[in-house]
């Protein structure tokens, strides 16, 4: 099975359904440790770092990922650790695209 970290968002156009309690259950399994699903809605997920500037880094790399990605999440930055909030605006929730985004910030965290 492909790692979702190798896949590319594919873009949302809307008019399709937000992924139902069971498939968001099997993407996250696929996705691994430390990723919150919220009200069946968006993935959460904070990373610590060892002070502000790494996660400035990292999160100058994420805004880059996310641009080369058109999939954008919000970002929380503090002294020390990053929060992403990520979720399928155009269909209220979540979809396919929204995991691999979180596989891809993993990957970049290592």
């Amino acid at each position: 099975m492909t790692e979702l970290c190798d896949l590319e968002c594919a873009p949302c156009r809307g008019g399709v359904p937000p992924m139902a309690p069971e498939e968001i259950a099997t993407y996250l399994t696929r996705l691994g440790g430390g990723w919150e699903v919220i009200d069946h809605h968006h993935l959460t997920k904070t990373y610590e770092f060892p002070d502000f500037a790494t996660a400035l880094a990292f999160t100058n790399a994420m805004g880059a990922v996310a641009e080369a990605q058109g999939h954008h999440p919000d970002i929380y930055l503090a002294w020390g650790k990053v929060q992403l909030t990520i979720w399928t605006h155009k269909i209220d929730g979540l979809a396919e695209a929204d995991f691999v985004l979180a596989a891809k910030a993993d990957r970049l965290a290592r």
